[in-house]
């Protein structure tokens, strides 16, 4: 799975260069806030699509329709994101499943 270049920020990390890129719109469950944030990252050289990295944030989307608080991904956010999931064995350049990234300890479902 590619992400689609419009919409995407890039972002180096440790020499690399990737992209990211949020949901413009909440899907059903975040637009609830009954699901966290996700943003996805891959790798953004390369002729060939790696494996895609999905991170799942502690954070309400910002286009919530329930009116929660919502922080901004910060690009130190990402950083930290893409060098856990390097950690955890992410390799962005293989060809592969999307890689799941759960960084949502702490986020709390609204009822």
């Amino acid at each position: 799975m590619a992400l689609n270049k419009k919409g995407s920020r890039r972002i180096t990390v440790d020499g690399i260069e990737y992209r990211w890129r949020i949901r413009r719109k909440p899907s059903y469950m975040q637009g609830l806030c009954w699901t966290p944030l996700t943003y996805a990252v891959e790798a953004a050289s390369g002729s060939q699509p790696g494996t895609t990295l999905i991170v799942t944030s502690g954070q309400a989307h910002p286009s919530n329709w329930v009116g929660a608080e919502a922080v901004p991904i910060h690009p130190a956010h990402v950083a930290a994101s893409i060098r856990e999931a390097r950690d955890r064995g992410w390799e962005p350049t293989k060809a592969g499943s999307p890689f799941q990234l759960d960084r949502s300890a702490g986020f709390i479902a609204q009822q």
